[in-house]
């Protein structure tokens, strides 16, 4: 391995502002909730429970280099249902901290990537209908 020296110790410049508008992302269009057709109550819990069990599969089956994609993933897919009603960010951020505990994911950066993945899935909330 090579190291790096410092050649000129000076703050960074900012950057410009042509370029940080470039860099920012369009906003997302309003959304409305999709909502999935059910016909009984109990069809929606299993509908929510298969959820939840499905994303934390998808957390514990990641194979290495991919856990934290496949935990940001699950807290978007989840975090729709949040967003929408269904389920509670609590119980999510549970279930998936869990999920990533199990695989190893570095403890700093679970609840990070949680709550970025909630954040990103409430944007297009999802509901069951009954």
């Amino acid at each position: 391995r090579r190291s790096y020296r410092v050649v000129h110790d000076a703050p960074a410049a900012p950057l410009p502002r042509w370029l940080a508008n470039l860099l920012t992302p369009a906003p997302l269009p309003t959304q409305k909730p999709v909502s999935v057709p059910l016909t009984a109550t109990d069809r929606r819990t299993t509908y929510l429970r298969q959820a939840v069990e499905g994303e934390v599969r998808r957390v514990l089956t990641a194979g290495p280099g991919q856990r934290n994609t496949a935990l940001y993933r699950a807290a978007v897919a989840l975090g729709q249902l949040v967003a929408g009603g269904e389920l509670t960010e609590a119980d999510v951020t549970a279930h998936l901290t869990e999920a990533a505990t199990q695989v190893g994911q570095k403890p700093r950066e679970i609840p990070r990537t949680i709550a970025s993945g909630l954040r990103a899935g409430s944007h297009r909330p999802r509901t069951v209908a009954a």
